[in-house]
């Protein structure tokens, strides 16, 4: 009887010692080192009177990081029910936003805020969302996923997903450099879609033609400009624009009280803004300036959608906006006439460009 223990003993360790063997000798199904990773660096390309991207250093444009966040943005597989898509509230031919006065997530509900414009948001400093309540774009590209009105889903299961997917390690690995599928993370996937954002340029506008000597404003154009800036020596009224629309990028990174929300007091806004991010009671009801480039392709217009046209917009200001306590100063009576007002739409015409739909790393993927 013990002889036979022994013999079972033997034979079990050999067993296992050949099955070890044979697992060493079996490929990891997750290994995606044989796929070259070459990275290639992507320059923007950007006319000198513009700043930097804000561009974090371990997140260096890439081609094929940018080729991944092209196809995440526009990829359904980032919702909880694969019905929508990043591309779903930024469509490039609406200047990335939606058209909707306030966006609709996948399970039919309302959000209370417009989609932002992504034109030339690379250049953010001073955080992302109509209240900034994002510090990066990586930090932003992470939390529409999780967002219960918008793609409703976890990051676990996006990972999931992209894991077991036929190309998405591929395109990982190219991107990134990673070895084992097992390594795409919501990290990596945030990085990718913000290099993605970061290309979104708009920097070749009639206005931009003008900066580099290429073109010249007609007159109309020029007295908008002049409206626009308040430019010195002119006997037109100012307009009041280029302080929360600073040129180059005609916004100035900033959050203000334009005077939409009507409120007795500080603390009685519809939406708090950017207040409920800082804390401060002075920047309750204060929203970020968005950008004017592109703004014909971006209505309707202001966090909540409510005014359809430039029109309504420039009747807004001319109309001094609502009363609230901390309604910024330069918001009041600018006393525009009706050419005063088509010649500030003209100059805004020259703040069109859409030469980057032609960019093919921003195209939606077939």
């Amino acid at each position: 009887m013990s002889m036979w223990r022994s013999w079972t003993k033997i034979l079990t360790a050999a067993f296992m010692v050949t099955l070890f063997a044979c697992n060493e000798d079996m490929p990891d199904e997750g290994d995606l080192s044989s796929i070259p990773y070459n990275p290639v660096s992507y320059d923007p390309n950007l006319p000198d009177y513009l700043p930097k991207l804000t561009t974090p250093a371990d997140n260096p444009l890439t081609v094929d990081g940018i080729n991944l966040g092209r196809h995440l943005f526009f990829d359904n597989i980032l919702s909880g029910n694969g019905t929508m898509s990043c591309a779903s509230c930024h469509d490039p031919k609406k200047a990335f936003t939606d058209g909707n006065a306030v966006s609709v997530g996948i399970d039919g509900i309302s959000g209370k805020r417009s989609s932002m414009s992504l034109v030339n948001v690379g250049f953010t400093k001073n955080g992302l969302f109509w209240d900034g309540r994002a510090a990066t774009l990586e930090d932003q590209a992470l939390l529409p996923v999780t967002d219960p009105i918008e793609l409703h889903t976890t990051w676990t299961d996006v990972e999931n997903r992209l894991r077991s997917h036929a190309s998405y390690p591929t395109l990982f690995r190219k991107a990134f450099g990673i070895k084992n599928k097992s390594e795409i993370s919501k990290t990596l996937a945030a990085k990718a879609i913000a290099q993605y954002q970061r290309i979104i340029l708009s920097v070749d506008s009639k206005f931009d033609r003008i900066r580099q000597g290429k073109e010249m404003f007609d007159d109309l154009e020029l007295i908008g400009y002049s409206l626009f800036i308040d430019l010195e020596g002119s006997d037109l009224p100012d307009a009041e624009c280029h302080h929360c629309h600073t040129l180059d990028l005609t916004t100035a990174d900033a959050f203000f009280n334009n005077g939409l929300q009507f409120s007795t007091d500080l603390n009685g806004f519809k939406d708090m803004g950017r207040g409920k991010i800082t804390g401060y009671l002075a920047d309750n009801g204060k929203m970020r300036a968005p950008t004017l480039r592109n703004i014909f392709y971006s209505a309707p217009y202001m966090h909540d959608g409510s005014l359809k046209t430039i029109d309504e917009v420039l009747d807004h200001y001319n109309g001094h906006g609502k009363s609230s306590p901390n309604k910024d100063p330069l918001i009041r009576d600018l006393g525009l006439t009706p050419f005063h007002k088509e010649a500030l739409i003209a100059f805004l015409h020259t703040l069109t460009d859409t030469s980057y739909l032609n960019n093919p790393l921003l195209q939606k993927p077939n």
